[in-house]
């Protein structure tokens, strides 16, 4: 039976995704994060259901950097949970014929147990904790799971207003700018990494970073840095392409995906065409606010292959631009 101290982990769990409100997206990070510390995992996902495969839609510890990995729905645990509705555990991947040991090779997990979650009567995705050790859970770690998932499956029933058509739109997409949110941008990367030969490419990763965030919450408040951060997704979104993928990937950081890239256009022009459209000031409630942000650009496969690598790349491409911006300003300011 699960301790006294690890029921109490489960209510404060409880607490906090109340605080998340309505915001899914918020609510699965949180979830597959404390997930590690209740039942001592090495790792934890939430996947969902998408067509013929499970998607990586919330990931922490070792399933952190597969953050919007799919698999096939048939080849895996995760899929089996989802058509039979039950608890399943694995406690040695390399010796259990019903997992994708690829994928868990790729991750590094030994064990796990994958938990169904339930939306209207209809699995739709599974909570999974993982270990990289064999055999590394108990039927204790189950009762506190199945706890888990279901406060997860209440918070997609709610978030989602009984519309089970809206649960993916709600998981994918940030709830302050509906903008597209990490899982989903990973996603879509990891999708156009993948194409070979003749389907391959170019394509551009951005990484922006608002300027200033910070300061206009501690001087005006977080309502005015919500406003000025739903601005800057308006702006960055009216200045690109549909078929680019526009995210925030969390507080003051968003991203957008260029695929394909135009070569007539140029990554160059693309940026100076962000930046021009995002500087300048917003008004909101009758004062206005200046509006500014740092951009990184990394290309596939020129920069890298390897996603991490890419996103790394155009992160500190972006922080060098942030520094620049920060030393013009200093500069005009001693004049």
């Amino acid at each position: 039976m699960p301790s006294q101290e690890q029921l109490l982990k489960v209510i404060e769990i409880q607490t906090e995704i109340v605080k998340a409100g309505l915001d899914l997206g918020e609510v699965m990070a949180l979830v597959v994060e404390r997930t590690l510390d209740l039942i001592d995992a090495d790792g934890a996902v939430i996947e969902l259901a998408q067509d013929d495969d499970m998607v990586y839609a919330a990931a922490s510890g070792i399933a952190g950097p597969h953050l919007g990995l799919r698999l096939r729905q048939a080849n895996s645990l995760s899929g089996m949970c989802v058509e039979s509705g039950s608890i399943l555990r694995s406690d040695d991947t390399e010796h259990d014929v019903r997992v994708d040991q690829a994928a868990c090779r790729q991750i590094g997990l030994r064990s796990m147990i994958v938990m169904p979650l339930k939306f209207d009567n209809k699995v739709v995705g599974v909570l999974k904790a993982m270990s990289e050790q064999p055999r590394a859970f108990r039927m204790q770690d189950e009762a506190l799971l199945g706890l888990l998932s279901g406060v997860v499956a209440a918070a997609m029933h709610f978030a989602t207003q009984l519309d089970s058509n809206k649960l993916f739109q709600k998981a994918t997409h940030d709830g302050l700018t509906n903008l597209a949110n990490r899982s989903l941008f990973m996603d879509r990367l990891r999708k156009v990494a993948a194409r070979k030969g003749r389907e391959r490419r170019p394509a551009c990763v951005l990484m922006i970073d608002m300027d200033g965030l910070k300061q206009l919450n501690d001087t005006f408040g977080h309502r005015v840095g919500d406003a000025a951060l739903r601005e800057v997704a308006k702006r960055l979104k009216t200045a690109s392409r549909e078929s680019d993928t526009v995210a925030r990937l969390g507080g003051d950081e968003f991203a957008v995906l260029l695929a394909p890239v135009e070569p007539s256009a140029g990554v160059d022009t693309v940026v100076q065409r962000l930046y021009a459209n995002v500087a300048g000031p917003f008004r909101y409630e009758d004062q206005a606010y200046d509006l500014s942000v740092s951009i990184g650009a990394a290309c596939l496969p020129d920069d890298s292959d390897d996603i991490e690598q890419l996103l790394d790349v155009a992160d500190r491409r972006m922080y060098s631009a942030k520094q620049a911006h920060r030393r013009r300003k200093t500069d005009s300011a001693s004049l």
